[in-house]
């Protein structure tokens, strides 16, 4: 496989060297893999701290910025960020207000983020921690005990970032988080696996004529492997397989992204889109509000997840304050 890189040991510091010229609003600290806000800490403000493996631009570094994010951390590629990056994060964005860590329910970033957690507190700073694990397609992976977590992360990020910039204390921020990640459900579909710099062949051979359904954003299996279906079919079981794992059913408005995973083009996310939003009205659903595009991806895997919210009226109102970030900007 080609790849516009310089060798499987530089991308991650050559993204960021990157990510720091095209972006003068954060400082990025190439060496240490963190990016953060040019204004942190804002004094009263709490800070929003998250971060994982990189290879799913532009979760979490993407993110950072007025509405969103005050710091992330970078890991290598599908690799957790380690401990001291994570109290370096805390400590560069804590303005008096304390910090809230989002992580992914992955074994490795759990683990890194209680104890970065327990080492922030040390220091005399108020922590809360919330994890994401919205995935219903297998409940544990060779990544996780439990739920993975993936698409539902934008979500809880662009949340809590919301909340956090309007000035709200630590428990109602953490709160606001938990009800995101609590009405986050998520549903990937792979039709060819990801490529990492370091093998430069996809993690995972999947015939032509199959694809993978449930795929986890490292590549981890799904539930089933089928032969190719339309977009239609498609929408049809990842709508069912969302919606049923609510219960009941959704009891509020619903948010609603279609992801990219990172190679595929926008006119076939949309094309699916539509399929996905007509299996909703079909099951007497709309969804309040929609977002398509690449935002939780996975290298270069061909494929899409897509994830759901369910909100109330304050949960829509702040996802509808104006962000500004690299990887997400709308009304500021």
């Amino acid at each position: 496989m080609k790849m516009l890189i310089n060798g499987a040991e530089r991308v991650v510091a050559d993204a960021l060297r990157g990510m720091a010229a095209a972006h003068p609003e954060l400082r990025v600290d190439v060496d240490q893999r963190l990016v953060v806000r040019a204004d942190a800490p804002v004094e009263g403000k709490v800070g929003l701290v998250s971060g994982g493996g990189s290879g799913h631009e532009p979760l979490h570094a993407g993110f950072v910025g007025y509405g969103m994010l005050d710091a992330a951390c970078c890991g290598e590629i599908f690799t957790s960020p380690v401990p001291d990056q994570m109290t370096r994060a805390a400590a560069a964005v804590h303005g008096g207000a304390g910090v809230l860590l989002i992580v992914k329910n992955y074994t490795g970033d759990v683990l890194n983020f209680d104890m970065a957690a327990e080492l922030v507190e040390d220091e005399g700073i108020e922590v809360a921690k919330v994890v994401v694990q919205d995935d219903v397609a297998v409940s544990d992976s060779t990544f996780t005990a439990g739920r993975r977590g993936t698409g539902g992360t934008l979500f809880v990020e662009k949340l809590a970032g919301a909340a956090a910039q309007e000035g709200a204390p630590l428990a109602v921020v953490a709160d606001v988080a938990r009800r995101a990640a609590e009405g986050s459900r998520s549903f990937g579909v792979a039709l060819h696996g990801p490529t990492t710099p370091a093998k430069g062949s996809p993690t995972f051979d999947l015939p032509p004529d199959q694809l993978e359904l449930g795929i986890g954003i490292h590549g981890e299996p799904g539930r089933e492997r089928r032969s190719v279906l339309g977009a239609a079919e498609i929408a049809d079981l990842t709508v069912e397989a969302l919606l049923a794992d609510y219960g009941p059913g959704p009891t509020g408005p619903l948010l609603c992204l279609t992801n990219g995973m990172g190679g595929t083009p926008l006119l076939e996310l949309y094309g699916f889109h539509a399929e996905v939003v007509r299996a909703l009205g079909a099951r007497g659903i709309t969804p309040a509000r929609s977002l398509v595009g690449d935002y939780v991806t996975s290298l270069d895997m061909a494929g899409c997840s897509v994830s759901l919210c369910q909100v109330d009226d304050e949960l829509l109102r702040l996802w509808d304050a104006p962000v500004s970030t690299p990887g997400l900007r709308r009304g500021r």
